[in-house]
């Protein structure tokens, strides 16, 4: 049986194969500690959405992952390379959009850069770069300083996907794309895991843009993992529940710790609970409830209202 935390969520996705581990990860910043003793593990081959509130620590784990600020504790693993031990190699195997968009060399052309990223590349894909271009609609003559923080996104997709690296670290990459754009970069996503066998890390806290996109899921909040899991059994053990109740009703202690949200009413109540659904019914029963309805909950809506979560039971 999978690990869970106090929350009754699953922490372990069992024995791999793994494209990325931490163990027991923690990076404070003075007094204040951006990821608390973190065990991630995503998949190979998979897309995995770390989904939290701002400040949640999801850009401190990538970077940590690129060896770009150093771990206080604990161990990292990317594609079987310790990025601590070994930052170059490990970079070499990512392609990387971090949280901000600044290119680095404002005064280069986006030809002139695009170029000087495709010389640290073997596996650069010159006529693939080419599509993106196009699908982005990027000037090769402009100079890197005149670019919209919408435009600076695109280049930094283009030379993160042209390698078709084996990992793919994206920092909230539709961030500053309007959403003709976003839906293009969601498009090209799709296609490129089509054609490159590729893990992805996506953070973000706006699961709906690539919902379409995932199937496994984390949940960052104050550093802390409150769980990680396929997006299949996320979608069918966290459900809405509207029930019918007497008069005074109150739960039994069946609930404990499994109730994610509540709205009561004298005579009905409306509930998001975590669990087998034929359970959750049954437990109703028990109770003195009838269920009236049960309603799934998109990617969306069960990650806020796990990120959400106050000790309602």
């Amino acid at each position: 049986m999978n690990a869970t935390t106090t929350a009754g969520l699953p922490v372990d996705l069992g024995s791999g194969p793994f494209a990325v581990t931490t163990g027991g990860l923690v990076k404070r910043y003075g007094s204040v500690t951006a990821l608390d003793h973190l065990d991630l593990q995503i998949p190979d081959g998979a897309v995995y959405v770390l989904v939290g509130p701002n400040g949640a620590g999801k850009s401190t784990l990538i970077r940590l992952l690129m060896d770009l600020v150093r771990r206080d504790a604990g161990s990292v693993d990317v594609l079987g390379v310790d990025p601590r031990l070994r930052g170059a190699e490990a970079r070499a195997l990512v392609g990387y959009v971090p949280e901000g968009h600044d290119l680095g060399y404002p005064w280069m052309s986006v030809g002139r850069l695009l170029d000087h990223y495709r010389r640290y590349h073997p596996t650069w894909d010159d006529a693939y770069a080419s599509r993106l271009a196009a699908t982005y609609d990027l000037d090769p003559t402009r100079k890197c300083r005149q670019l919209s923080k919408g435009q600076r996104r695109r280049v930094q997709l283009l030379v993160a996907l042209a390698p078709r690296p084996p990992l793919l670290l994206l920092d909230e990459p539709t961030d500053g794309l309007d959403h003709v754009v976003r839906d293009a970069t969601l498009t090209v996503l799709s296609e490129h895991l089509t054609d490159s066998p590729t893990t992805v890390l996506i953070s973000t806290h706006r699961v709906y843009e690539v919902e379409r996109l995932v199937d496994h899921i984390g949940m960052l909040s104050g550093g802390r993992l409150l769980g990680q899991l396929p997006r299949d059994e996320l979608q069918g053990k966290l459900r809405r529940y509207s029930a019918d109740v007497p008069e005074g009703w109150k739960a039994t202690p069946d609930f404990a710790g499994r109730v994610i949200r509540r709205a009561d009413r004298s005579r009905e109540i409306d509930w998001t609970v975590w669990g087998e659904q034929d359970r959750v019914v049954d437990d109703f029963a028990r109770a003195g409830a009838t269920v009236r309805e049960v309603s799934p909950l998109s990617m969306d809506d069960a990650a806020t209202a796990l990120l959400s979560r106050k000790d309602v039971s």
